[in-house]
């Protein structure tokens, strides 16, 4: 009986021993974890997450109250501290809805402003072949419509006179001389006398005083702008058309050889000078078709295509022009109105994106890639627009995650630095 109690007794102390070993192993191993989670808590500045302390205090740069920065907590809800603190002008982590880039044709329409101008291929300028003074005027207003060969003015020039005179004398006494008179007659048709004149002279032998100016063009009278006229001031922006009334060029008047004297438009042509923003310039071809309509004409539908693309900015300018050459038999179009234009420029192919997707930075276009809970800025190529939305031609792939509002998630003082910078 002694001896099956011993025998119990050294099973249970077997058993407290075991229990106590246990329990010491549990409380090291709780030790051990308390004294982990502490090295792992890591305290930072809201203001400045730049700071990371291991103990709590205040922040060296701006003295607020140092707070608790875990790693393992924001690992556990998908974001690193090193994603944390990334700069804000390269990376920002948001909720904001994120869109991908739809690979797509896209029908692109230019949508334009411009006005209505004379064609100046049919302007033609009358000058005066001769010097003399203006003896009778037969243009009396600006707009006036004129046709080729009707008599326009008439002119008395001393050196024209001259030269008649010298016809008769050559004729009346050196008539074997053929070659002089030949010559004589030359210089007065070349200086705008016309062959039935010039043998009247012959005929008559007497000179005329008062030589009638015919016009060699067909079309509509505009006065010469003033900066043209003797003794005026040269202006480098000519009047408008409208200004010029009345006529500068008045009976009694002298002129001098070469002077221009008045233009001659056809108004049966004109010019539709259309203003053409540059980040459409991209899908503006020649000959692609275009329609046009006026507010002073409603309903007033005029149809057209691109026949000539200036190759040039003008100062200060963010704009080119494009001509449309128009039709106005009818006299319905206006100088100056204003036209509304649709340039269809066909379909475009790629990957295309909303515009709110897009910052335009001046020099450069950036979009907010999102990779995991961060979005990070990325510097794109843009092409065409078609409405709201725009063609990016380099820096996106169509698998790529963006964010719908690129604005929302740039800092306006911020410098936004992007992965392709150096």
């Amino acid at each position: 009986m002694k001896k099956k109690m011993k025998a119990i007794s050294i099973m249970f102390t077997g058993i407290l021993l075991s229990t106590m070993l246990l329990t010491a192993c549990s409380d090291k191993k709780k030790q051990q974890a308390t004294v982990q989670a502490k090295s792992d808590v890591k305290y930072t500045c809201p203001m400045h997450p730049q700071i990371l302390e291991d103990h709590p205090g205040n922040c060296p740069i701006c003295g607020m109250t140092l707070v608790k920065k875990s790693e393992q907590a924001s690992e556990g809800s998908g974001i690193s501290l090193n994603t944390v603190l990334q700069p804000v002008n390269s990376t920002v982590i948001s909720t904001v809805a994120a869109i991908m880039p739809e690979q797509k044709d896209a029908a692109i329409t230019i949508s334009a402003q411009g006005y209505l101008d004379f064609d100046t291929r049919d302007i033609n300028n009358i000058a005066s072949r001769f010097s003399g003074r203006i003896e009778k005027l037969y243009i009396k207003f600006a707009f006036q419509e004129i046709h080729k060969g009707q008599r326009i003015f008439d002119i008395y020039s001393p050196d024209m006179v001259t030269a008649q005179q010298d016809l008769i004398y050559l004729t009346k006494n050196s008539a074997q001389e053929t070659d002089l008179i030949n010559s004589a007659k030359q210089k007065l048709l070349l200086e705008g006398m016309t062959n039935e004149r010039v043998n009247e002279v012959i005929k008559s032998g007497k000179p005329f005083y008062g030589l009638p100016v015919y016009s060699p063009y067909e079309g509509h009278v505009h006065d010469m702008p003033h900066s043209q006229m003797p003794g005026s001031t040269a202006t480098e922006t000519p009047p408008s058309y409208a200004d010029n009334l009345p006529l500068s060029i008045k009976e009694g008047m002298y002129v001098e050889k070469g002077q221009s004297l008045f233009n001659v438009v056809n108004p049966h042509m004109l010019w539709a000078i259309i203003k053409i923003d540059r980040s459409a310039m991209v899908a503006l071809k020649l000959n692609q078709p275009v329609t046009m309509t006026l507010p002073d004409l409603p309903g007033k539908t005029v149809t057209g295509k691109v026949d000539f693309i200036e190759p040039v900015l003008e100062n200060g300018d963010k704009t080119t022009s494009i001509r449309v050459y128009l039709d106005n038999m009818d006299h319905e179009l206006k100088v100056n109105s204003l036209v509304k234009a649709e340039i269809q420029t066909g379909k475009t192919s790629g990957l295309w994106i909303p515009r709110t997707a897009l910052v335009d930075l001046g020099q450069t276009q950036i979009i907010w890639l999102k990779n995991g809970p961060a979005f990070y800025a990325k510097q794109v190529k843009t092409g065409a627009i078609n409405g709201n939305e725009i063609l990016i031609t380099k820096g996106l792939q169509a698998t790529d995650s963006l964010a719908a509002n690129a604005q929302y998630l740039t800092d306006s003082e911020s410098f936004i630095k992007t992965k392709n910078d150096e």
